[in-house]
């Protein structure tokens, strides 16, 4: 696994903690969307790079406007 990869994973577990209610899957596709655009394609298509970093965005603007839900 690379080092990207396990930044990605981490990521994902933070967003997870301030999105309880957001499923894995849905997770998964709204990055591939923020990363991509709203294409079809964009969930096939993302490379592990370009998900972190929309994971990365979206995580700092969820921690600007909440909490972690407990």
């Amino acid at each position: 696994m690379t080092a990207q990869r396990k930044d990605l994973l981490r990521v994902l577990e933070e967003l997870s903690e301030y999105t309880p209610s957001v499923r894995f899957g849905q997770l998964i596709a709204n990055l591939s969307y923020l990363a991509r655009g709203p294409t079809n394609e964009a969930i096939w298509d993302a490379e592990d790079a370009e998900l972190l970093a929309a994971a990365r965005k979206h995580l700092r603007e969820l921690q600007g406007e909440k909490a972690p839900a407990a």
